[in-house]
């Protein structure tokens, strides 16, 4: 949702000047790398830095999600192989994230996280599933399928964890929940097809 509404003001203001002021030395592939390993950063800053530098670089990853479509589009680079390393860094990225909330007290935090993996996990399988069996007309280089939760939302969440730990329970079962619904409504739609 934060995807169709408030992506095309975000991507006006932020990203296309960014992306036109760094498309002459910088590659899509060059930014989805610098994107997984200041994600995966987030691991360590969990527990070595206070927790709003965790949460910076969940917005510096996440941005440069953002980024590297946009360079490759502007700069008629895009491949499949380019998307197969992203769809692979966003996955990466995700998962260390949830290993990194697991990590803040997995006795209490064990079965959350592990429902939230488990959503994560039907979820993209259904956005993958879907899109190989349906026609692309956006313009990604794969069919997208919105929903729910999407990484913009999936960002949200983990942001909101991260900051706010005494809400974790609550945000980590609400999360869960709307993944799960969003994988059904991609499955039913693809039914409705």
């Amino acid at each position: 949702m934060i995807e169709q509404i408030l992506r095309p003001i975000f991507q006006r203001i932020f990203v296309d000047p960014f992306a036109r002021s760094t498309l002459s030395w910088l590659t899509p592939n060059m930014v989805t790398l610098i994107g997984a390993v200041l994600g995966l950063a987030i691991l360590p800053a969990m527990y070595a830095a206070p927790s709003y530098v965790a949460f910076a670089l969940l917005l510096l990853s996440g941005f440069c999600d953002t980024l590297d479509g946009t360079l490759a589009r502007m700069g008629h680079a895009v491949s499949d192989k380019g998307t197969v390393l992203d769809i692979i860094c966003d996955r990466l990225v995700e998962f260390a994230i949830i290993v990194a909330l697991f990590l803040v007290d997995p006795e209490a935090r064990g079965l959350l996280t592990l429902l939230m993996l488990g959503s994560v996990l039907l979820c993209v399988t259904s956005f993958l599933v879907v899109g190989m069996f349906s026609e692309n007309s956006g313009e990604k280089s794969f069919y997208y399928s919105p929903g729910l939760i999407e990484r913009p939302e999936a960002f949200v969440f983990f942001g909101a964890m991260i900051l706010l730990p005494g809400l974790f329970f609550y945000l980590s079962i609400f999360f869960s929940s709307l993944v799960f619904v969003t994988a059904s409504m991609r499955f039913y739609e693809f039914l409705r097809r």
